[in-house]
């Protein structure tokens, strides 16, 4: 069993090593080739016109062919994510860089990549690009926020995936104590949090979250 365990263990390292490798030759975000509203946003934004309907953006994911194909590749993502971290923690600007241009080229949603897209450019000195992710990572983040409260499940927040929800409790420094689903007056996620040792309760509408499941099959 111990060597089974080296062996995975190894394995593990081996594809880390090969995705950070990858990570540092690739340092372009790829538009998907699915000819539909969602890359069509993508092209705009990248070419600096981020004067969008966000919401309608987000919403344009799940209805694209890239959702699907993004949910299968959820474990590189997350793998993209981890060494991402690694990077941040030892100051490697390039290989961040291209980490979060990579996850944008499988989630263009994503405000943590957004976020810290902006923030390497921020610390390097590309104040246009900073500027330019600030404002898709604040325009996504708005389309959420500013559609509702948060305080019934009747006003809340609006998101098309989970990521999202833990974002903005990340925001605003709060910690999970408890998730459940809620479906008195709409489907919501009910996020039992706490912050500033305070107890508060936030909603989270996940009915487009459910719509795109069911339209790609996937629940």
């Amino acid at each position: 069993m111990p060597s089974i365990m080296k062996k995975i263990a190894s394995l593990i390292f081996t594809c880390l090593i090969c995705l950070c490798t990858f990570a540092q030759q690739s340092a372009e975000i790829i538009i998907p080739d699915f000819k539909d509203k969602y890359c069509e946003y993508i092209k705009k934004l990248e070419a600096g016109q981020t004067d969008i309907d966000y919401q309608d953006f987000r919403f344009s994911f799940i209805e694209s062919q890239q959702f699907k194909r993004a949910n299968k590749q959820r474990a590189t993502f997350d793998s993209l994510r981890t060494v991402m971290y690694t990077r941040m923690e030892e100051d490697d600007y390039p290989a961040i860089l291209s980490l979060t241009k990579q996850m944008l080229s499988i989630d263009y949603t994503s405000m943590l990549a957004h976020k810290i897209l902006r923030q390497v450019y921020e610390r390097t000195g590309d104040t246009s690009n900073a500027a330019k992710y600030k404002t898709i990572q604040f325009g996504l983040l708005n389309s959420i926020v500013k559609k509702g409260d948060g305080k019934s499940c009747a006003t809340g927040w609006p998101v098309i995936q989970i990521a999202e929800e833990y974002f903005i409790l990340g925001v605003l420094d709060a910690t999970v104590v408890k998730q459940s689903l809620y479906t008195t007056g709409g489907t919501c996620d009910k996020m039992d949090v706490e912050i500033d040792g305070k107890r508060q309760t936030y909603y989270f509408d996940v009915s487009k979250l459910f719509e795109g499941y069911k339209k790609m099959g996937l629940f």
